[in-house]
């Protein structure tokens, strides 16, 4: 489903990515693990175009990314249909505060896809249902745990069909209580066959993937494989 070919990656003069190659594969959960500052984040943002890289490409099903010329990004075009494939949950929740979980989920499918709102209210009602949020449809973020503020963000991310969802340290931002809540999403969403891939310090999140890569210092150093594949 991913091809990581050769990532190389700098932010001025230091390099963040040193050569990195990997392939993730359709229907399953991927865990990047390392220490703080060795290029875990950065790599999931190159694969969704989020920043540019330097060496390298990034396959994702027939759509590709080349390295961009001294940090040039790709075109709008091809970076546009990348994030309509592929769909981020960040550390922060980044939550529009004034819309309610119902309108923060509806964005999406009505800017990317062109829903109506009929539409898009009703398929942001599913996901909400899908992530045990059917009660708290009209509330806002600011009424909202931090645990139901990143369910919200999950179904904000799926409303446009993803084929693979990146998470960015889903559960670091919350209390140990409200961890439990989040990777029950994911954990459900693993046993739909979702592709996902997951940079996370939390050993339990990790110990649900089917492979686990740990990063250092820019480089994969080492791969293990933890679970069978729930793709067909």
């Amino acid at each position: 489903m991913i091809r990581i070919s050769n990532l190389v990656k700098f932010h001025g003069q230091q390099q963040i990515l040193r050569g990195v190659s990997l392939e993730m594969r359709k229907g399953e959960l991927t865990a990047i693990v390392g220490p703080s500052g060795s290029g875990k984040s950065t790599l999931l943002r190159c694969i969704n175009g989020l920043e540019a890289f330097h060496e390298g490409e990034v396959a994702i099903g027939d759509q590709l990314l080349m390295k961009g010329t001294h940090g040039v990004p790709q075109s709008a075009n091809l970076l546009l249909e990348v994030r309509r494939t592929v769909g981020m949950v960040f550390q922060q929740f980044n939550l529009f505060p004034h819309l309610s979980a119902l309108e923060n989920v509806m964005v999406g499918p009505r800017r990317a896809l062109g829903h109506t709102k009929p539409k898009a209210a009703a398929r942001a009602a599913e996901l909400l249902d899908r992530v045990g949020l059917k009660d708290h449809l009209h509330a806002r973020p600011g009424n909202l745990s931090g645990g139901q503020q990143q369910r919200v963000a999950i179904a904000r991310a799926l409303a446009v069909n993803p084929e693979v969802m990146l998470f960015d340290e889903p559960t670091s931002a919350l209390d140990p209580a409200m961890v439990g809540e989040v990777v029950a999403v994911m954990r459900g969403l693993a046993r739909d066959g979702q592709t996902m891939v997951v940079v996370t310090h939390d050993d339990d999140l990790a110990k649900e993937a089917n492979v686990i890569h740990r990063m250092e210092a820019g480089r994969i150093v080492a791969s293990s494989e933890c679970r069978t594949t729930n793709a067909e």
